[in-house]
């Protein structure tokens, strides 16, 4: 069992930078596939960012690449999203999510065994 805790959001100007946390619980999170959805009022759950159990692989949303980076540090049992160059159209809120096998990849298209409560980030234009 793990569980997900988000923190991070908040209200940003367009432009500006935030960095998400998911700090996860259990002893087996080095050995999960970890990655962030969103989801903005009125649209379905789309993937954002994913990172392979030792943070080696990275994959992203084409709607963000280049702008945020997702990293991990299994020592302290946190994912990390930063975000960069925000936009309105990032306003959501942004979701943890862990599988405990996989590659990077197969979290944008794969089952989710986890999912963290959520944080909204919000980005004024």
């Amino acid at each position: 069992q793990v569980q997900l805790v988000e923190s991070g959001g908040g209200l940003v100007q367009a432009g500006g930078s935030l960095r998400l946390s998911c700090a996860a619980s259990g002893r087996t999170f080095s050995s999960y596939v970890m990655g962030w959805f969103r989801q903005a009022p009125g649209k379905e759950r789309e993937f954002v960012a994913a990172i392979s159990w030792s943070g080696g692989t990275t994959y992203y949303a084409d709607s963000v690449k280049g702008r945020f980076t997702i990293s991990r540090d299994n020592a302290v049992n946190t994912v990390y999203l930063q975000m960069n160059s925000l936009k309105p159209e990032d306003t959501a809120v942004y979701y943890c999510a862990a599988r405990p096998a996989g590659t990077a990849r197969s979290v944008a298209t794969g089952a989710i065994d986890y999912w963290g409560q959520g944080t909204q980030v919000t980005v004024s234009s």
